[in-house]
């Protein structure tokens, strides 16, 4: 699926493809102009993700908050709020630390929630609420699937970002989305 002015197509970034610096460089660059997709997230993922970045990569506090604030400025409409009353609704998510996922996803609206994490959302409990649960790497790949330049273009910026070339980029993304930058690889010239 691919967002376009008749398809509003939306995914939650849950917050641990929100840590990786390449990967959310990478999944926010598709949702820039021209936009393959609207991303979504709640408070508490964007809670979570500064969490880690402070705990497992030992950001400072001042570039943890600095990062955050340049994703609500790019992407003001990626914030939902999920009311408390749906973290009930949605008790067929296992792990009642992750139903706050779904319900941003619910409430986004979002058809898809891009997460490591698949295992902690049963396919059943998402599909009740018309939600496809991905890894980045799975959502990636249907994106390159749908428009591989454009895909290709946004490696490009992000390259050009950072004063490297699309090859850094797709080294940088191995650990996380491998079989993605096997894809992307044949296509480097």
């Amino acid at each position: 699926m691919i967002f376009t002015p008749g398809n509003d197509y939306s995914a939650v970034l849950d917050a641990c493809v929100l840590v990786p610096m390449a990967l959310c460089d990478l999944l926010l660059r598709l949702a820039e102009e021209p936009a393959m997709y609207r991303p979504r997230w709640s408070e508490q993922i964007l809670t979570e993700m500064a969490r880690a970045l402070r705990i497992k990569l030992h950001r400072s506090s001042g570039e943890v908050a600095w990062r955050r604030q340049q994703m609500k400025e790019a992407f003001p409409e990626a914030m939902v709020t999920v009311p408390s009353a749906l973290l009930k609704a949605v008790e067929c998510i296992p792990d009642k630390n992750d139903r706050h996922v779904l319900a941003a996803a619910i409430v986004g609206p979002a058809e898809t929630i891009i997460t490591q994490n698949t295992r902690h959302f049963p396919k059943d409990c998402c599909q009740k609420y018309g939600v496809l649960c991905q890894t980045p790497e799975d959502f990636l790949i249907d994106q390159y699937r749908l428009n591989p330049q454009l895909v290709l273009d946004k490696l490009d910026d992000q390259a050009a970002g950072i004063g490297q070339k699309r090859e850094f980029v797709v080294a940088s993304l191995k650990a996380s989305v491998p079989k993605f930058c096997e894809l992307v690889g044949q296509d480097i010239v």
